[in-house]
Parts: C-alpha cells; sequence; structure tokens
C-alpha cells in the first residue's frame, strides 16, 4: 500500500531562482521535492530547462525564448526581485525560497512582513526571524549572525566577527530589541 500526500496549491513555499550559479542539483531537488512553483528569471531560465524542470513563470522574458506549454510571462521594469516579490505577493503566496548568487536577505527587508523569505546560495541559507525565535541545533552548528543591533541568545558562543556555534545540543533562542535578525547557515 502506497501513502499518497495532496499539496494545497501556495502550500509550500514558491522557488524563485534568480540565479544558479554552482548551487547544488541534489539540493536543488530537495527544494522542488513537493512541487513548488518555479518561477525563473529570464536570464535563467534556459539553464533551468537543461535541468528537465517545469517551469510556471518566467520572470523579464529574454528575447528570443520559447516557453514550455502552461509557462506564464511576468514582465516588470526594474528590480527583478521587486517584480517577483511584488508577483508572489499579489497572489496571495505566504513563503517562497529564493536561489541566487549574491543578494542578502537584509536587501529583501520591506517585503519581510508581507512574505517569509528564505534566501539561498550554494553555501548558506539566509533568513529573518523576529525576537523570540527558537531552534534546535547539534552541538557545533554554526550560524552567521550580521550584527547590526545587540541581541542574545541561549546556547550560543561566538567564535569569530560573524560566526557563532552552538554549544550543546539543543534549543538556541534569540531575544533581540530590532525588528529582525538576519541569521545564515551553511548548507
Amino acid at each position: 500500500m502506497s501513502s499518497h500526500h495532496i499539496v494545497k496549491e501556495k502550500q509550500e513555499p514558491a522557488l524563485y531562482i534568480h540565479d544558479l550559479g554552482t548551487f547544488d542539483e541534489e539540493y536543488l531537488g530537495q527544494l522542488l521535492e513537493w512541487s513548488p512553483t518555479l518561477i525563473v528569471n529570464g536570464a535563467a531560465y534556459e539553464k533551468v530547462l537543461s535541468l528537465g524542470l517545469k517551469v510556471d513563470v518566467v520572470l523579464n522574458n529574454v528575447e528570443g525564448l520559447i516557453f514550455q506549454e502552461n509557462t506564464r510571462s511576468v514582465i516588470g521594469h526594474g528590480d527583478a526581485y521587486n517584480t517577483v516579490l511584488n508577483y508572489l505577493v499579489s497572489e496571495k503566496y505566504p513563503a517562497v525560497n529564493i536561489i541566487d548568487t549574491e543578494k542578502e536577505i537584509a536587501d529583501l527587508e520591506f517585503y519581510l512582513p508581507k512574505i517569509n523569505i528564505v534566501l539561498f546560495t550554494s553555501a548558506y541559507k539566509s533568513y529573518a526571524v523576529k525576537t523570540g525565535f527558537s531552534v534546535w541545533k547539534p552541538a557545533g552548528a554554526l550560524f552567521y549572525i550580521d550584527v547590526v543591533s545587540y541581541f542574545e541568545a541561549t546556547n550560543l558562543l561566538q567564535k569569530e566577527e560573524r560566526e557563532f556555534e552552538v554549544v550543546a545540543d539543543g534549543f538556541v533562542a534569540f531575544t533581540f530589541t530590532t525588528e529582525y535578525l538576519f541569521l545564515a547557515e551553511a548548507i
């Protein structure tokens, strides 16, 4: 007997690929496991197609691209991130995973009250948390934190300027007075 999972539309975070760079294909497969809405920047479209993926939306179409059947095109003026995040918010997506080579999560702070964002590069997973956030981590796990204001954390020891290590298996809890704290973890 097999089990079947029914995934409601927009239950899983959308996936926006801005630039794949050297992003690990196995990890990409994990992000695609539950068939999220896949949005691709026009400049990355052909590379994504070469991986055999079904693209739902192409952002800022590059001239000469031939779309797969049922692929939509969204055209924006200016910054691609503004276009894709405005599109996702207007379509009522609660969350998005983004793959890029250069963007910083702090650059997307304007959208954080509107949509949950997790930003992936080939080396890191970055996200914003609110005060009171806690997460279970094994001893030795590392967080990379851009310290822009005072914060307190349980079960965490500073190793280098941005690098903090989990002291013992267990929860790490963060408290701070700013609206968000930006965390990154190695992937």
